[in-house]
């Protein structure tokens, strides 16, 4: 192999190496986004603060734009690179993550048309605490997915994939008390269907930020976890529809 052909081989892998790094880095940025509003909706809850509510609307439609973006720098890689396998796991990883955080940010959206609702309504005592708190757990597991993929950690993604069953536990819990507040006083009803439906956007996005851990599992081992991980969402209400 002539120098010529040596050198023109480098230049290729080092401007595929960019590409992969610039997609990468559209999947951190959307994943601090999403982290983002994630607490910040669940904040404009807990405060009835309709401002703060909005500014999620608003970061979603960001959000939509940069899995569009993402999507169409890893489709161009696709088809200009010719990926080996290692780094075609790579770039599928990216668009299944893609895909995850979006539909989070949706289910944050969510929350924050919700919160516009219950901002005229009496509140539930307790209730958006308790939600605050699961969604915080939430956050936390996303931060820890997202590092697990920077780092190439599939222990921590394993760790944060089996967490999905302390986000259920707490789903549970918020359940049993929105019915306690709805049995004690029929007003209380229309608000906590409101916050059960948050509830749900909440334990919803839980499970996707699981599909986000078993995607780094999937990028290090090459293979998706085979055991199916534990559940514990018990309630009756476990299909109810989101606000669109």
């Amino acid at each position: 192999m002539s120098d010529n052909t040596k050198g023109q081989e480098r230049h290729i892998a080092r401007v595929f190496d960019r590409d992969l790094e610039a997609v990468q880095a559209m999947i951190m940025k959307m994943g601090g986004m999403v982290e983002e509003m994630i607490l910040e909706a669940s904040e404009a809850m807990v405060s009835r603060d309709e401002e703060l509510a909005r500014k999620v609307l608003t970061q979603d439609k960001a959000v939509d734009a940069l899995e569009e973006q993402t999507n169409e720098e890893a489709a161009r890689v696709l088809a200009l690179r010719a990926p080996a396998a290692s780094d075609l796991r790579t770039v599928l990883t990216v668009l299944k993550i893609s895909g995850s955080l979006e539909r989070i940010g949706d289910y944050a959206k969510n929350m924050g048309k919700r919160t516009s609702v219950l901002a005229r309504m009496p509140p539930v005592n307790g209730a958006s605490n308790s939600l605050r708190r699961m969604a915080k757990a939430v956050q936390l597991m996303l931060k820890d997915a997202l590092d697990a993929y920077i780092a190439r950690d599939a222990e921590l993604a394993a760790d944060v994939r089996l967490r999905d069953e302390d986000v259920d536990q707490m789903y549970n819990a918020v359940f049993r008390e929105l019915l306690t507040h709805m049995l004690e006083d029929p007003r209380n009803i229309t608000p906590a269907m409101h916050l059960h439906f948050i509830a749900k956007n909440i334990e919803r996005m839980g499970d996707l930020v699981t599909s986000v851990a078993e995607q780094v599992i999937y990028l290090v081992t090459g293979e998706l976890p085979g055991e199916a991980r534990p559940k514990g969402d018990t309630t009756p209400f476990a299909g109810a529809e989101t606000l669109e």
